[in-house]
Formats: structure tokens, C-alpha cells, sequence
């Protein structure tokens, strides 16, 4: 099994790293990742060396993009998600753009970082009013309160790969059973279902042997794909329909 996990692992960054292209622009490398955005555009962001030192930026693309598709990062709710998510890869705001400042020894951590934190704020445009009457995640919080469900909220694990990965919530360990992670995907798609299962894979090796891991997929105002399931379950995570989810509420709540 370890053999066959670590074989996945090393599929991924291969493939990570022969769809991932540079291009010079003037003092910037533009790096594309292999990674969709909600365009289906790729991701892109730029690299300039400063000292000893790299500054790794999207040139406020993604917040400009969420103003202009009407997600404004305006009400204090929202600030505070993005503070959130910046605060969990380390990222800062510099005017409209997302930035991070890496090293020659961290540069390939905080290339992943700045991916997730991109996908993290993209993300945010499906809490549009229009969209979402709420932040899922609060409907998940709430979820869990009233069934007084014990659990620790947004915490981050370190991978085998040494890159750190967030989930939303721990429920610890009980006499009936293992450590159970959450994670709540309020958009679920293919690119989410893929940065979800690689966080997994990396991390349940540095977890206890029965942990197990859960994905809550917002189904409130579209339905899941069912390749998108079927993806999310190839790599041991248990995917729950929003609307499915007193079915798992007895594993959650011993």
C-alpha cells in the first residue's frame, strides 16, 4: 500500500512539473500551472528575485476578477475569509494582488502555496449573494454545533512532501472511532476534487493508520458530478452531498 500511494505521489509531480511552463517577461518569469481556475483558464502568476530573495505574485488578478464577475471582498465577512485563507499559505494582500516572498531552499513550497491560496480566493466567487444565500462553511459550523459534534476548526497538517496542507475541520479520535477530517468544498469540481485528493494522499501518511477523511460537497444550488464523487472516493475520501449529510452524522458525532 505505502509502495502504491508513493508511486501516485510521484506520478503527480511529475505531471505537475512537465505541464508547469515559464515564460520571461521583462524582469518576470510568468510561471502557468496545470491547475483550472473557474474561466477553465490556467493559472498563472509571476517570480522576480529581489536579493537574496523571490517575490511570487498573481498581479491582482484574482481579486480584480472576482470585483469585475460582482464578488466584492467588501462586507467584513468576507474580509475576514480572506485573511483566513491568506493567513493559512502565508500570503499577503499588496494593494490588489496576492503575494508571498520565498527563498532558494522553500521556493517549490511556496509555488504550491500561492496555487492554493489563487484556487482558495477563486473560490470565493461562489459565495457571491447571487449565488450562495451563505458561506457554506458557516452552514457546516452550524451543522456541527447543533448536533454538538466535537471538532477543532482550520487546521493544517504537514504532508510527507513537507508542504502544508489545510482542512477545515478534526473531529479527534473516540472509543468508537478514528480521527475524522473535513473538508467542505463549497464549489466541487474537477480542480477542487484533485487539490483535495492530493492533500489527502500526502497527508494520511503522516496521520494515524484509521484516519479517515471526509468531503462535504455543496449541492444547494447545483448537482455534483458524479465523476467528481467517484474521483474524490478512488483516493479514500468519503464524499457527503450537503443534502445527504444526516447519513454520516452518527460516525461524526461519537
Amino acid at each position: 500500500m505505502i509502495n502504491e500511494i508513493q508511486k501516485m505521489l510521484d506520478d503527480y509531480a511529475k505531471w505537475l512539473r512537465n505541464k508547469t511552463t515559464l515564460k520571461q517577461v521583462d524582469a518576470w518569469v510568468q510561471i502557468t500551472c496545470p491547475f483550472l481556475d473557474r474561466h477553465n483558464d490556467y493559472l498563472q502568476f509571476y517570480a522576480k528575485k529581489v536579493g537574496d530573495t523571490y517575490v511570487l505574485t498573481d498581479d491582482g488578478y484574482t481579486i480584480n476578477d472576482l470585483k469585475q464577475s460582482g464578488c466584492k471582498i467588501s462586507t467584513p465577512k468576507r474580509k475576514a475569509l480572506l485573511n483566513v485563507i491568506l493567513g493559512g499559505f502565508g500570503a499577503v494582500m499588496k494593494g490588489a494582488a496576492i503575494q508571498l516572498t520565498a527563498n532558494s531552499g522553500n521556493f517549490a513550497l511556496k509555488k504550491h502555496n500561492m496555487v492554493q491560496t489563487m484556487l482558495a480566493v477563486n473560490d470565493m466567487f461562489y459565495l457571491s449573494s447571487s449565488i450562495v444565500s451563505s458561506l457554506f462553511y458557516e452552514d457546516v459550523v452550524e451543522w456541527l454545533d447543533q448536533n454538538e459534534i466535537r471538532y477543532t476548526a482550520h487546521i493544517q497538517f504537514s504532508g510527507k512532501s513537507g508542504y502544508l496542507h489545510s482542512f477545515d475541520f478534526v473531529i479527534p479520535k473516540s472509543k468508537f472511532f478514528p480521527e475524522r477530517i473535513i473538508k467542505a468544498l463549497t464549489h466541487p469540481d474537477r480542480n477542487t476534487a484533485e487539490s483535495l485528493a492530493f492533500a489527502w494522499l500526502d497527508t494520511k501518511e503522516v496521520r494515524p493508520d484509521d484516519s479517515k477523511a471526509y468531503a462535504f460537497l455543496n449541492n444547494t444550488e447545483r448537482s455534483v458530478s458524479p465523476s467528481v464523487m467517484t474521483a474524490i472516493q478512488n483516493y479514500a475520501v468519503n464524499p457527503v452531498l450537503w443534502s445527504d449529510r444526516d447519513q454520516v452524522l452518527q460516525e461524526l458525532a461519537q
